[in-house]
């Protein structure tokens, strides 16, 4: 899979997962250089996390986290990388306890979680990983103590319900498991729709992709029953509420808010997050055509994009 629609996919999907849990930074910028965290967790408190019930992945966010979500398996200078950055926010996080006068301890410190969707023995042995069965389970991969660092091997990870929200981020033959559990989860599941959506959008973006790899094609054709019925949902509502305010007026809202999806996907994969002034560019998009504004926003600039539209 191309890297950066992926990226965005897990940043946007553990963003909606946790955010009702605490505090939730994506693409957090290190001051050490210019590097980013993916996503950055910091719980609200360690009650609410029993309001919403994300497994093995809400007890991930019990505490102060760095998450770092990997397409391909994670390589060795990807997990130093990681690690690096761990050790810039203790860095940070010292400098500021100094500036407040608070002293913090060991077990406030957050932990990286590394999810790679396979990790070779190799890997795993060469930075000494060790699991704690008892706590943790299978596939949870913990590196020395005063690292606070866990490679989570989402392959390893077994078929439960309580792994469900960790093994959407696998890949292949995991990933299409877990899907057809989250499709086959209750109709009024909060996460269920959230999940399902942010699949939908992922599955557009690689769509209009040039080189599509054949995982992704595989992806995107077990999206694509979800997608369809999706569509007819969105098409069946416009109707009943076109019943009192016009038929035609409700199909369209529907096709609407699919193009408006689409729209924000692109601008997300071209741009990263949506900022006001990619926000400002929107509504003068859906007054094209799909065959019009997708070239637009896949060959167009930043600047070339806002010089046109605002």
């Amino acid at each position: 899979m191309t890297r950066f629609p992926y990226d965005q996919f897990a940043k946007d999907y553990l963003k909606e997962l946790l955010q009702p849990l605490g505090e939730i930074e994506t693409s957090r910028k290190v001051s050490a250089e210019i590097r980013e965290i993916d996503v950055y967790f910091a719980p609200t408190s360690p009650s609410t996390s029993d309001k919403l019930d994300l497994g093995l992945l809400g007890k991930i966010a019990s505490t102060p986290a760095l998450i770092e979500p990997f397409r391909n398996a994670a390589t060795i200078a990807e997990i130093r990388s990681c690690i690096n950055k761990l050790f810039d926010i203790f860095a940070e996080i010292k400098r500021q306890s100094k500036v407040d006068n608070n002293r913090v301890t060991e077990s406030e410190l957050p932990r990286l979680w590394i999810l790679s969707p396979t990790a070779s023995e190799s890997i795993l042995e060469g930075f000494r990983t060790s699991q704690n069965l008892e706590n943790w389970g299978v596939g949870i991969n913990f590196l020395g103590n005063y690292l606070r660092t866990a490679i989570v091997a989402i392959h390893q990870l077994p078929c439960i319900e309580e792994t469900l929200w960790l093994r959407i981020l696998g890949k292949g033959k995991v990933q299409k498991q877990a899907i057809d559990e989250l499709e086959a989860l209750p109709q009024d599941n909060p996460l269920r729709a959230k999940a399902i959506d942010l699949l939908l959008s992922l599955k557009m973006t690689l769509e209009v992709n040039q080189n599509i790899e054949e995982e992704d094609r595989d992806l995107i054709m077990r999206l694509s029953p979800i997608y369809e019925q999706k569509l007819a949902e969105t098409k069946q509502e416009g109707i009943q509420e076109g019943i009192q305010e016009g038929i035609q007026e409700g199909i369209q809202e529907g096709i609407q808010a699919e193009r408006r999806k689409v729209i924000e996907n692109l601008l997300r994969f071209r741009f990263g997050d949506l900022d006001a002034e990619l926000r400002g560019i929107i509504e003068p998009l859906l007054a094209l055509s799909p065959e019009e504004f997708t070239p637009l926003l896949l060959q167009l600039s930043r600047e070339e994009l806002l010089n046109r539209f605002l």
